[in-house]
């Protein structure tokens, strides 16, 4: 067991639920004993134990994090409804 610590981007992640959605799906990686997220300066950092996880596990979680918290436009495939004409 080798703890390590790492800085990892959390660029555009800027509102109260991005960052929520950062620390539930980074304290659900096994392995991780430690998280200090910083919006100012767009980093998080974690401490992890590097046999149970890595540091591509932690920034796979925060890029979908990234995605899913990303809005859509308004004509994509993503939103079944659009209302172009409601204007």
């Amino acid at each position: 067991m080798a703890i390590q610590m790492a800085q990892v981007s959390i660029e555009n992640i800027d509102d109260v639920e991005g960052l929520n959605s950062i620390m539930t799906v980074l304290k659900n990686i096994s392995g991780v004993t430690a998280i200090n997220l910083d919006p100012k300066h767009n980093v998080a950092t974690v401490s992890y134990d590097d046999t149970d996880t890595s540091i591509h596990a932690l920034t796979a979680a925060i890029s979908m994090v990234d995605y899913v918290t990303q809005p859509f436009p308004i004509d994509s495939p993503q939103n079944p409804n659009p209302h172009h004409n409601d204007l």
